[in-house]
C-alpha cells in the first residue's frame, strides 16, 4: 500500500475530460497551421495556456475532491446508522449462538430491553432458538410468532462477515468467528392476520339437511298430528340455524338447503351439532324418533364447488346410516354424531332398482370378476358366490378372487372345488385376476368400499366398469370410479343385500343348494346367529334362501370349531381386562391358529355377554399387524372409535388394523383414544 487513494469508475472518466479536450485543442491547432501560419502561431499560444491551466487545476483540485468524497461518505454512513437506529421496523443483530449484539430503538421499545442487552434472543422471543436461526447453507428463514398480544412475522438473514474479519487488524485468528451474524426484522402482521381471519370467517358455507326417516316417522303418528310433528321439526331447524346467523330454505318436505358463514360452521362444530339430538327429542306420540343428516361444503374455489362439496357430504352421511353431520372442508372430511342405530328401510324398491342396473352392466360385458376384502370371511364369500350365480344366469364367465383361503371359508370352498358342475377356475388369485380383467370386464366389489382393503387393489384401475355392494359405513376412503354403488349400512350383511338382489335379478333364477348355504352362512355369521343387526328384511332374505335349499343343520356342521380355536377364544376371554369398568379389552393368541382374526372377532362377541360390558375390543397380532375387533350391543358406537384409530365398520361391529405397533402399544393407544373420546363427550 503506497497510501494513495486511486479513483476509478465514472468519477475517473469525468476528471480526465480536460486531458481529452487538450488533445482536441492541439489537433485543432495543427489544422490552423496548415491553413495559415500566423493564425496557427496565435492559436498555439492559447492552446498552450489552456493545457497548463487544465493540468494545474487537475492536480490542485484532486485532493480537495477526494476530501469532499470522504467527508460525504462519512456523513452518509452516519446518516445510515441513525436511520437504522430510528427505523420504524424492529431490527436487531445476533451472533450464531443467538446472543444479541445490537438493536435499534424500535426493537428496544417493543421488547422493553435497553441497548446494552447482551443475552440470548430466546429470552425475549422464545420461538427464536438457535435451531431456527439461518445458516450459510440456508441464509434466509421466516417464522410467525405471537408477542405481547401482537402477531409478528420474523425475517432472518444470515450475513457472512468472514472477509471483514480477515481484513481487520483489531482481531487475531483466535477471535475470528467461524461464520457470520444474523440480521433479524420483526414485521407486525396483526392487522393483516385479523383481516385474513375475518375473510375466512366470512366465506360461504353451503349445506344440505335431510330428514332420514320422514315417511316412517310420520306413519308412526296419528294422521291429525302429522302436520304438528312436521311444524315442530321445521321450527327447531329454523330456530337453531337462525341462532348462528344461518339461512334455511325448504326444498322438499324432507330436504332443506343451508347457507352460513365459516364462523357459523365453527360454532356448530363447537356445539357438536346439538341439533341432531334436539330433533330426535321431538315426540308428540310418534313411535319412531326423527333423525336428520347434515352435509356441509366449505373451502372451495367457487360457490358452485361449495354446493358440490355439500352434496358429496350429505351422500356420505346417508351412506354411513344417517343421524350425523359430515363436513367436506376441501380434501378433509369430518364426521359428527352417528350414535343412533340405523333404521331399517322396509321398502325394497332400491334393491330392485340396483338389481336391474347390475343386470344391465353384466349383460354388456363378457367377463365378471368378483372380489371382496383381504382375509376373505364367510360374508364376503357368500356374497361373491351370489354374484357368481347372477353372472352365470346371464351365461357370462365369472371368477372370484381369493388369494389365501382361511379356515372359516375352506369348508364352503371345498364344496365348489370338488363339484364337477362348477368351473375349476371359479376361484383365482390376484395374479390370475389381473390377466382376466380388462375393458370388457365387470368388476364387482363385495363387503368393502375401501380400495386399500380389497383383495387386489390393482384391478380397480384395470377396468372402467366397477360395481360396489357393501353394508359398511362409508369413510373418507372410497372407490370413486364405481359406476354402480349400492351401500346400505342398515343391512345386516353383504349376503343379505345379495339375496335381495337375486330375487329381482331374473325371473325364475335357480340358486343351487350349496350356493344358498354359502349366502345363508354369511348372514348367520355376521348377525351372530341372528342376534345382532337383524331386521325384517334379514329374516325375509333368510326365508328366501331356505326356499332355495339352504340347510341350517348342514351350515352349522360346517362351522364347528377345532379345539385350538376354541382354546384360543377361551384364553382371550379369560385374560380380558375392564377399562373404566365397562370396556372389555383382551388379546387373542395367534400362534398355531389358521385364522386368528376370526377367532379374535368371536372372542369380542363373547365378551359382550359379561354383565356391565358396553363394548369389547380384542387385539390379534397376525402377519406383523395388530387386528382390532370391536363389538358393542347398543350403548356405544364402536365405529367412531375405530375410525379414530384408522379403521371403520358399523355402529356395533367395527375393526381396525394397526401397523408398526406392538400389542401393548396398541392397547395403550386404544385406552388413550377411549379416554379422549370420553372427555370430548363423543362416547
Amino acid at each position: 500500500m503506497d497510501g494513495k487513494i486511486k479513483i476509478s469508475g465514472p468519477l475517473k472518466t469525468y476528471l480526465n475530460w480536460p486531458v481529452a479536450l487538450s488533445i482536441l485543442v492541439i489537433l485543432m491547432n495543427v489544422g490552423v497551421y496548415l491553413i495559415n501560419v500566423k493564425a496557427g502561431t496565435v492559436v498555439s499560444f492559447f492552446a498552450a495556456a489552456y493545457v497548463v491551466i487544465a493540468v494545474v487545476l487537475y492536480f490542485q483540485n484532486r485532493p480537495l475532491l477526494i476530501n469532499e468524497l470522504i467527508t460525504f461518505a462519512t456523513q452518509y454512513g452516519q446518516i445510515q446508522k441513525n436511520l437504522m437506529k430510528d427505523f420504524i421496523i424492529p431490527y436487531t443483530l445476533v451472533d450464531r449462538e443467538g446472543k444479541v449484539i445490537w438493536m435499534n430503538r424500535e426493537f428496544s421499545r417493543i421488547t422493553g430491553k435497553d441497548k446494552g442487552f447482551r443475552r440470548s434472543i430466546t429470552s425475549i422471543l422464545s420461538e427464536v432458538t438457535v435451531e431456527v436461526l439461518p445458516t450459510q447453507e440456508e441464509p434466509k428463514r421466516e417464522l410467525e410468532i405471537k408477542y405481547a398480544a401482537r402477531d409478528y412475522k420474523i425475517c432472518m438473514q444470515y450475513v457472512d462477515i468472514s472477509e471483514l474479519v480477515q481484513n481487520s487488524e483489531m482481531l487475531d485468528d483466535g477471535d475470528r468467528p467461524s461464520s457470520g451474524i444474523v440480521a433479524l426484522y420483526m414485521f407486525d402482521v396483526t392487522e393483516l392476520n385479523e383481516y385474513i381471519r375475518r375473510n375466512e370467517d366470512e366465506k360461504l358455507v353451503s349445506g344440505l339437511l335431510y330428514l332420514d326417516n320422514y315417511e316412517e316417522a310420520t306413519d308412526s303418528v296419528e294422521e291429525v298430528r302429522r302436520s304438528l310433528l312436521t311444524a315442530l321439526i321445521e321450527r327447531k331447524i329454523n330456530k337453531y340455524f337462525s341462532s348462528i346467523d344461518g339461512v334455511v330454505k325448504k326444498l322438499e318436505k324432507d330436504k332443506y338447503f343451508l347457507v352460513m358463514r365459516r364462523s357459523s360452521m365453527d360454532q356448530l362444530i363447537q356445539q357438536k351439532f346439538s341439533i341432531l339430538e334436539e330433533i330426535k327429542n321431538v315426540n308428540i306420540g310418534n313411535e319412531m324418533s326423527v333423525t336428520i343428516s347434515i352435509g356441509l361444503g366449505a373451502h372451495a374455489d367457487t360457490y358452485a364447488q361449495t354446493a358440490e362439496y355439500a352434496r358429496a357430504a350429505i351422500e356420505m352421511a346417508l351412506g354411513r346410516g344417517g343421524d350425523q353431520a359430515v363436513i367436506k372442508d376441501g380434501d378433509h372430511i369430518s364426521y359428527y354424531g352417528g350414535k343412533s342405530p340405523m333404521a331399517e328401510k322396509t321398502t325394497r324398491v332400491k334393491a330392485r332398482v340396483k338389481a336391474h342396473a347390475l343386470k344391465e352392466f353384466i349383460s354388456q360385458k363378457e367377463n365378471v370378476v368378483i372380489m371382496g376384502h383381504k382375509i376373505t370371511d364367510v360374508d364376503t364369500f357368500g356374497a361373491a358366490v351370489g354374484i357368481y350365480r347372477a353372472a352365470k344366469t346371464l351365461n357370462k364367465k365369472a371368477h372370484i378372487v381369493i388369494n389365501t383361503p382361511t379356515s372359516s371359508i375352506r369348508p364352503l370352498m371345498e364344496e365348489f372345488l370338488n363339484n364337477p358342475d362348477y368351473d375349476p377356475h371359479m376361484f383365482v388369485s390376484s395374479h390370475e385376476a389381473r390377466d382376466l380383467t380388462g375393458n370388457n370386464t365387470v368388476l364387482v366389489v363385495v363387503d368393502t368400499n375401501r380400495p386399500s382393503y380389497t383383495e387386489c387393489e390393482d384391478l380397480l384401475s384395470m377396468t372402467k366398469t366397477i360395481v360396489v355392494l357393501d353394508h359398511h359405513r362409508q369413510g373418507s376412503e372410497v372407490i370413486k370410479t364405481a359406476v354402480l354403488s349400492y351401500i346400505e349400512p342398515y343391512a345386516s350383511s353383504a349376503c343379505e343385500m345379495v339375496a335381495e338382489i337375486l330375487q329381482y335379478f331374473s325371473d325364475g333364477i335357480r340358486i343351487r343348494n350349496i350356493e344358498a348355504d354359502s349366502i345363508y352362512a354369511g348372514i348367520m355369521i355376521d348377525t351372530n346367529n341372528f342376534l345382532t343387526k337383524t331386521g325384517v328384511r334379514t329374516f325375509e332374505a333368510a326365508a328366501f334362501l331356505r326356499r332355495c335349499g339352504a340347510d341350517v343343520t348342514r351350515v352349522r356342521k360346517m362351522f364347528r370349531e377345532n379345539a385350538e380355536d376354541y382354546r384360543a377364544r377361551g384364553e382371550a376371554i379369560r385374560n380380558a381386562q375392564l377399562f373404566k369398568d365397562c370396556y372389555a379389552i383382551s388379546v387373542c393368541p395367534s400362534e398355531g391358529l389358521e385364522s386368528p382374526t376370526v377367532v379374535g372377532a368371536q372372542a369380542a362377541n363373547e365378551l359382550l355377554n359379561i354383565v356391565g360390558v358396553k363394548a369389547s375390543f380384542v387385539m390379534t397380532d397376525y402377519n406383523d399387524t395388530i387386528y382390532v375387533s370391536a363389538r358393542a350391543i347398543d350403548e356405544v358406537n364402536v365405529q367412531i372409535i375405530m375410525e379414530r384409530m384408522g379403521g371403520g365398520g358399523h355402529l356395533n361391529i367395527a375393526g381396525a388394523q394397526l401397523k408398526d405397533y406392538t400389542v401393548n402399544e396398541a392397547i395403550d393407544y386404544l385406552k388413550q383414544t377411549l379416554q379422549e373420546m370420553i372427555d370430548e363427550g363423543a362416547i
